[in-house]
């Protein structure tokens, strides 16, 4: 079997550096833009989160064939320019592997990596409870039968599911694609009606990203624009500002 490992990795930027001079943010901004798909035996594609996810502002989703590859890729996209700025907010890895509750999977289930990507990216840890994994196998896939039911009743969600288990503190990394957020919503509120919710015990944290390329991701954190005023002129402007008001 082709074995393939998926890493999400969630990045949030030190506000200092919007207040670095536009010539310095535009030469960190493109070293990083340059190292994130520097290797091309690791398949990237970034998301931005700013705004979205507290303390995280960008969403780094990689697939290559071994751990050693996505450890070498994070660790080039994390030296290099804008990387210095960034920390790791959340981490998640996991292995894609054949189901054992899916005899013939869709075109809907794991395909994340291929094809167009849809516009939103949701991803988030999954931990079954022991008393699942003790139940009967049949029981198991009974109740798996129904979850995805529910599933391909919305066929504008695509889902892939990967084992973490030894590789990460969750069970599984659960990613879904869509263009249609209100139909995920509608999904999610349908899953958590199934007889297999009883056995969660974790699905937070939720990422919730928009797929943009890395170019226009770092214009929208700054790298683009004016200088911001130094402190030397801040104590002027906000003088000015407050003899504007009187």
């Amino acid at each position: 079997m082709n074995r393939r490992y998926v890493h999400a990795l969630a990045l949030g930027l030190d506000p200092a550096w919007r207040h670095l001079p536009a010539a310095e943010r535009r030469r960190t901004a493109d070293a990083f833009a340059e190292a994130v798909d520097a290797d091309p035996e690791v398949v990237t594609v970034t998301y931005s989160m700013i705004g979205l996810q507290a303390g995280a502002d960008l969403l780094v989703w990689r697939l290559a064939g071994s751990l050693d590859e996505l450890e070498l890729a994070a660790a080039r996209t994390l030296r290099s320019g804008l990387g210095r700025w960034l920390t790791v907010r959340e981490s998640f890895l996991g292995l894609i592997g054949d189901s054992q509750y899916v005899a013939r999977p869709t075109s809907q289930e794991q395909s994340l990596f291929e094809g167009e990507r849809s516009r939103y990216l949701i991803v988030y840890p999954f931990t079954k409870s022991a008393d699942w994994y003790l139940l009967s196998r049949e029981v198991r896939q009974g109740s798996m039968n129904e979850h995805m039911r529910v599933g391909r009743a919305y066929p504008q969600v695509r889902q892939l599911l990967a084992y973490s288990f030894g590789l990460d503190d969750q069970d599984f990394v659960v990613a879904y694609e869509t263009d249609d957020l209100p139909a995920f919503g509608a999904l999610v509120r349908d899953l958590r009606a199934t007889e297999g919710r009883r056995s969660t015990v974790r699905d937070t944290p939720i990422l919730t990203a928009i797929h943009r390329p890395i170019g226009e991701i770092l214009e929208l954190l700054g790298a683009g624009e004016a200088s911001l005023e130094s402190d030397s002129d801040a104590p002027a402007v906000l003088a000015e500002t407050a003899g504007a008001t009187r």
